[in-house]
């Protein structure tokens, strides 16, 4: 008699809007369907509640883990298997509020079962790459410098009733207060040593819900996409944002953009505090090394759609974006105009 396969749903209670129990049952039977026998466990505020639980199911041979909630739900799974030599099939269900790596996989964002369903179609795994960072994993971005603390100062209320003009209202605020730091960046067999405002280590093309800003990431190519953005005052950076917006950097002189494996980043001044954000949480302090780990774990994600190119934002995205971009113009013709 053959031994049924097992799925174990790894959910959080408090992601997003808090509506995903009321589709546990049906969720639960779409894996029964499947073929798994299928069990769910709720993440508690204690610390790596679903790093742990994550483990504790690979180490007892489930085949399958379901991650749904957030970004940061995801990253404990991802952190809870990646170093494992059993790494069972990874299922995502989104229930947060930008979902980056759901985007990029295109699995439904807004609707929990049909993201559950994709576990029916015959076309649905294939093997992701995932970057580590020191001890730690990440499945998205990995990021260090003034401007990448706005992850950690959006409020999670704020990103749930506003979404992506949290992240430009904060990201503006914080403007002001950029302050270069002087790194040496070595990626494969390049180096940059100078002052940065930011670096980005990107797996995938969402970056907060943005799909402009490393347009050319690949999901399994063994190979990081990295900004680096040198020095640059208050009009520059929103300069640069606005360009990022439109997909407009990529040749911009105040841009580094490069394809590395392996990466290292070292602040030379010792007085310097450069924190790493890993998926949109503190992972720690540079000096620090990223080792792309090709095509590591497998996921159930809609293969039928990746192909497709046509990046889809929502209309009040775009009414965010195009607000923005036109405040940005505004600002650089008034400093046109003091400067004659």
């Amino acid at each position: 008699m053959s031994v049924r396969k097992r799925a174990r749903i790894i959910y959080n209670p408090t992601s997003g809007r808090e509506t995903f129990r009321s589709d546990l049952v049906d969720i639960l039977s779409i894996y029964e369907k499947a073929g798994y026998e299928t069990s769910a466990f709720a993440t508690t505020p204690a610390p790596d509640s679903a790093k742990n639980e994550a483990t504790r199911a690979a180490k007892e041979g489930f085949d399958l883990i379901v991650a749904a909630g957030g970004d940061g739900t995801l990253n404990e799974v991802i952190n809870g298997i990646a170093g494992l030599e059993h790494r069972p099939t990874l299922a995502i269900i989104p229930a947060g509020t930008t979902n980056d790596y759901a985007r990029a996989l295109r699995i439904p964002r807004d609707d929990p079962i049909a993201a559950a369903k994709l576990i029916l179609k015959k076309n649905k795994k294939f093997k992701i790459d995932i970057g580590k960072a020191g001890k730690n994993y990440f499945m998205n971005i990995a990021a260090g410098g003034t401007m990448t603390e706005l992850t950690y100062e959006v409020p999670s209320q704020m990103k749930s009733l506003f979404g992506y003009a949290a992240y430009f209202a904060k990201g503006a605020e914080l403007i002001p207060r950029i302050k270069p730091i002087e790194m040496q960046i070595k990626y494969d067999d390049q180096e940059y040593r100078g002052n940065a405002t930011m670096f980005m280590i990107a797996l995938t093309n969402s970056v907060g819900g943005f799909e402009q800003i490393v347009p050319d990431a690949s999901l399994d190519d063994g190979k990081f996409t990295m900004i680096i953005v040198k020095k640059s005052n208050m009009i520059d950076m929103l300069s640069l944002m606005a360009k990022a917006l439109q997909g407009k950097h990529l040749d911009d002189p105040r841009i580094i953009y490069a394809k590395a494996t392996d990466i290292e980043v070292i602040p030379l001044n010792k007085d310097d505090r450069l924190m790493v954000n890993l998926d949109g949480e503190y992972g720690g302090d540079a000096p620090m090394e990223f080792h792309d780990l090709k095509q590591h774990i497998e996921v159930v994600a809609n293969l039928d759609e990746i192909p497709d190119d046509a990046i889809t934002v929502s209309d009040d995205f775009k009414r965010v974006e195009k607000d923005f971009v036109k405040s940005v113009d505004d600002i650089q013709d008034q400093e046109k105009e003091q400067n004659k």
